[in-house]
């Protein structure tokens, strides 16, 4: 069984407002989460940022066919998402991937905010 099909979606921070970190770590927690929590096929969805430069939604799925669903339907409207419009532009990057393997460690896998959040 193959441990997932993986899609990235990237923003560019670098051109971005400067107060754009807090306005997507507050969409992310408050919003975001929880729309994902439900989205068929689905495994999990990290969000990741490096202040300055980028925000990106890292997505595994159980099945090609969800990833490959979701990617369609979420490029047509990709400059108008959520993300798009508090950054204040479209993704730079919209690229499925595979995930070779999941490796657990002894903390476990854990769901929540991040440590920017608190």
């Amino acid at each position: 069984m193959n441990a997932g099909y993986g899609l990235t979606v990237r923003w560019s921070l670098e051109e971005a407002p400067a107060d754009v970190a807090g306005k997507l770590r507050d969409y992310v927690v408050g919003t975001s989460m929880a729309k994902f929590m439900f989205l068929d096929g689905l495994a999990f969805k990290t969000w990741r940022m490096v202040e300055g430069s980028w925000f990106e939604g890292t997505y595994v799925f159980d099945q090609a066919v969800y990833r490959d669903d979701f990617q369609k339907e979420f490029s047509v409207g990709a400059a108008e998402s959520a993300g798009s419009k508090i950054i204040g532009s479209a993704p730079v990057l919209v690229e499925p991937f595979e995930v070779v393997a999941i490796a657990e460690g002894p903390e476990g896998f854990r769901r929540g905010p991040g440590p920017g959040t608190a």
